[in-house]
């Protein structure tokens, strides 16, 4: 078993020491369900979260069990049900990819997009520098770029994952490749054919004060630019902003934590976009030393939201927030590393106010039960997931019944778990942002009946597809705001708003 999720070792044995935070779950409402389990034949190990597709299911990857360390795709049914329906590394020399560790995105034409950190044609080794693909939802797997396709892999190697942007085009980093002894990472474009633009390759600027290694994509602005953290050549960061034809400015640096105290916070590892179009995230130190979330605008004006408190040892908030249907964002702790365990360090998960209150909902543990045994699922490496019925999923690499069944000292093969926090159903649109004339998928529930679409009160034309999925217009005269749907049980809303684009 790998010790830890390979684009968070990268940084966090750097980075200052484990975040701690005691939590315990709270309220009523709230619940955890461990929703499936993995036994090795289904996959091992899920290092990223899950996506939910048109059909209703959740697919996701995970990166052991039967197929050694490349991994598998699989799907997960409502129910809870898990199946493999692809298997990495399935060609000769890897020449799709291996080793997925971020979760997959839905496509504007219903079909499942991401990378692989590995493969790509070359082995598992060398300059195997991973790939971007397509997979349909029955399994049909398309390479769309191969990483280190150029001399030197200026292109870019081991990409950590793509988001889809307004203009149907993905975008996302590697962690090395681009420039320099090694290569300290690039941010690319690539079209949904294939075609492949490296917008900027890090370390360019003496001493990489333009940054180096980002742990996570950019993220698309209100604006239409891409926004983004990355690391320093020593214990700091910049916050960036590139256009998607490749100018590329740092509009704040962050504290050297190697050269002392850093109030403010230092080395930043993910960032998220707001209600209000302002950018959230998590970086190291703080006052406490032990972490902040902080806020910073697309000008770069930063404010630091909480200071971490020194009373849990659970692990560092690594993973990005998310903006969730009620306004607040939701963040996991992703627990100490394999091998390194304390008693507490299981992980967790939390939820944080626009003004900064943070509560602490669900902690992980491995040993609640009497043997100790590993039953229960620990270390989510990756945020959680707000699915159209409201709920949070996610998954944890570790735990679960697999392996030994759950005895002492068994570790499993990792779960999926659904948590609830007595939020109501929601619809969601692929992609959040486009022009008026664009067409948009709509997810959610209980569909069929459907009898109205407005994007920000302006009537949309559409087709309900299923049950679980709607294909809408965006309509001329339309604004930035809520998506609305009217079905036969009530009006449904979505999360996030929509972005209307020119």
């Amino acid at each position: 078993m790998k010790n830890s999720k390979s684009r968070f070792t990268l940084g966090l044995a750097l980075a200052c020491a484990a975040i701690t935070f005691s939590l315990a779950v709270r309220g009523q409402a709230q619940a955890l369900n461990y929703f499936a389990d993995f036994n090795g034949a289904n996959g091992w190990e899920p290092y990223a979260s899950v996506v939910q597709a048109t059909d209703g299911n959740f697919y996701g990857a995970a990166n052991n069990g039967i197929y050694g360390n490349v991994g598998n795709m699989f799907r997960m049914t409502p129910s809870g049900k898990i199946s493999s329906i692809y298997k990495f590394c399935s060609l000769p020399d890897c020449a799709d990819g291996g080793g997925v560790e971020s979760a997959p995105i839905l496509g504007s034409d219903g079909n499942l997009y991401g990378v692989t950190t590995v493969g790509g044609g070359s082995g598992l080794t060398g300059d195997a520098g991973g790939t971007v693909f397509k997979m349909t939802l029955d399994g049909k797997y398309t390479v769309l770029y191969t990483f280190c396709s150029i001399s030197d892999c200026a292109d870019g190697a081991t990409p950590n994952g793509i988001i889809l942007g307004s203009d149907g085009n993905f975008y996302g980093t590697t962690v090395y490749g681009g420039v320099g002894d090694g290569g300290p990472g690039v941010i690319f474009k690539v079209t949904p054919s294939g075609a492949y633009t490296r917008l900027h390759a890090f370390c360019a600027e003496a001493n990489c004060t333009d940054g180096e290694k980002p742990f996570f994509p950019p993220v698309e602005g209100n604006d239409g630019n891409f926004y983004g953290v990355a690391g320093d050549a020593g214990g700091g960061g910049v916050f960036y902003k590139v256009t998607s034809s490749g100018e590329y400015s740092v509009l704040y640096n962050f504290c050297d934590f190697t050269k002392g105290a850093c109030p403010d916070g230092g080395y930043p590892y993910a960032i998220v976009k707001d209600a209000d179009g302002n950018f959230v995230g998590t970086a190291c130190c703080g006052s406490t030393a032990y972490g902040v979330v902080f806020k910073i605008t697309p000008a770069g004006h930063y404010t630091v939201l909480h200071h971490f408190a020194p009373d849990g040892n659970l692990g560092a908030p690594a993973a990005p927030l998310i903006l969730a249907s009620d306004g607040n964002l939701y963040g996991t702790f992703i627990g100490s590393g394999s091998g390194s365990w304390g008693p507490f360090g299981w992980g967790s998960i939390y939820e944080l106010t626009s003004g900064g209150e943070l509560k602490g909902l669900y902690s992980f543990c491995r040993g609640c039960n009497s043997n100790g045994s590993a039953t229960l699922g620990f270390s989510p490496l990756d945020p959680v997931f707000q699915a159209t019925d409201g709920n949070f999923y996610g998954t944890t690499a570790y735990g679960g019944i697999g392996g030994d069944k759950g005895g002492a000292g068994d570790i499993g093969f990792g779960t999926v778990f659904q948590f609830s926090n007595g939020l109501g159903p929601l619809v969601q649109t692929v992609p959040v942002a486009g022009k008026a004339g664009q067409s948009v998928i709509i997810l959610g529930n209980h569909l069929t009946g459907t009898t109205g679409v407005t994007f920000n009160g302006v009537a949309a034309a559409f087709t309900v597809e299923s049950d679980t999925y709607i294909r809408a217009t965006v309509p001329k005269g339309a604004t930035t705001g809520m998506v609305s749907v009217d079905t036969p049980a009530g009006t449904l809303k979505s999360n996030p708003q929509f972005l209307v684009t020119n």
